[in-house]
Order: C-alpha cells, then sequence, then structure tokens
C-alpha cells in the first residue's frame, strides 16, 4: 500500500471516529475559561519526566474544571510513530472525556494545526485557555504559542506538563526539568499584545 493511500485511509479513520464527530452541547464557557488537555495519552504521557505526578495534577484540574461548569477540551495526537487507533494512541488510564466534551484529533505538534479547535473554542465563548498535558518543548509550546497568535489568553500550568530529556551533541542531555522550567519562565514574562499570559500551579488554576 502507498504510504499517500495508508495516509489517507488514516486520515478518513479519523474523521469517522465518533469522538471526531460532535458531541452532545457542551455548555458555553460563563467565565471566558476552557481547560485544554493535550496529548494524555498512553504512549505519550507515561515516559515524561515525573509523569504520575503530573498524571495526578491533570486529572485533579479536569476535575475542578467541570465543577466549576468550565469546558474540557481533549486533543489526541496521532502520526506515525503514535498510529490511529493503537493502544499507545488510547488516552491513559484514568483520562476519560465526557459525553458532552470535545475530543480534537491532530496530526501536528499545535492543536490548532489542521484541526477546528479554534472554531469550536469560538462557539463555546472561550477568551481564556488553561493549558496542560504533554510534550513541553512539543505540543505544549506550539499549541501555546498558537493560542496567544489567535488572541486567547493563556495560563499555563506549570505542574501539569513535562517532557523527556532531549540528546544534544557531545553525548549530553537537556533535562526535562530545565525544558519545562525554561517554558514556565517564558510564558510568565512573554508580551503580547492585548493578550494575558501567566502561569500558575494545578493548585491555584481558577476557572
Amino acid at each position: 500500500m502507498s504510504s499517500r493511500r495508508h495516509s489517507l485511509l488514516g486520515l478518513l479513520a479519523v474523521l469517522s471516529h465518533p469522538q471526531a464527530r460532535a458531541h452532545a452541547a457542551q455548555p458555553r464557557a460563563a467565565s471566558g475559561s476552557a481547560l485544554l488537555v493535550v496529548d494524555a495519552q498512553v504512549g505519550l504521557l507515561s515516559s515524561v519526566w515525573q509523569a504520575e505526578r503530573v498524571a495526578a495534577h491533570l486529572r485533579e484540574l479536569v476535575a475542578r474544571a467541570r465543577a466549576a461548569g468550565a469546558p474540557v477540551l481533549w486533543v489526541q495526537h496521532a502520526d506515525a510513530e503514535l498510529p490511529y487507533g493503537s493502544d499507545r494512541w488510547q488516552l491513559a488510564p484514568g483520562f476519560v472525556p465526557a459525553p458532552a466534551e470535545t475530543v480534537v484529533h491532530k496530526q501536528y505538534n499545535s492543536a490548532f494545526a489542521r484541526t477546528d479547535l479554534d472554531a469550536r473554542l469560538k462557539a463555546l465563548g472561550v477568551s481564556r485557555l488553561v493549558l496542560a498535558g504533554v510534550a513541553s518543548n512539543w505540543c505544549i509550546r506550539a499549541t501555546a504559542y498558537a493560542a496567544v497568535d489567535r488572541g486567547y489568553h493563556l495560563t499555563l500550568v506549570g505542574d501539569a506538563h513535562s517532557t523527556e530529556a532531549i540528546p544534544v551533541p557531545g553525548g549530553k542531555d537537556v533535562p526535562a526539568e530545565a525544558i519545562i522550567t525554561d517554558l514556565n519562565t517564558v510564558f510568565e514574562w512573554l508580551s503580547v499584545p492585548d493578550v494575558r499570559t501567566e502561569v500558575r500551579t494545578s493548585a491555584t488554576v481558577a476557572f
């Protein structure tokens, strides 16, 4: 089977999957805030630095957003290394979208790239994103910048995103903790016209 035909079949599978279709109407964001959980999947979340702690913070955020009546949106990645429908592609244990919650399927780092995430957020009346998930230096970073470029206020949850160490030339690694700290520092100080960015812990985020 040609790679082009394989890609087409994969895309059709994504579009026909029940999670890709509209759920029951999700309530609008009364406060303007929504939680975006990025790539909390078996093949991604399990391998990051302090995975259990990060997963616990993600579960806490989901519970608090639901209790506050804030929309919860889930992003799920698929590519050649994380095939759609595979065991590794599934959301990690303990992460189950509610029937009315949106699931967005992506194939690129940014959750906005060739998806309808922006349209879904606008339909829900969202003006501020609370962002958490994996991986800090790939999909979290790309999604964060894409969000502020589109005018969304952004709260990055500093203890609810993570990644793996990255090998660099010379036989050394950039530690995961350093990558996380760098991203948190950037979004604490980033200056964007008419957009507010901040970094909060999972315990101090308000919805």
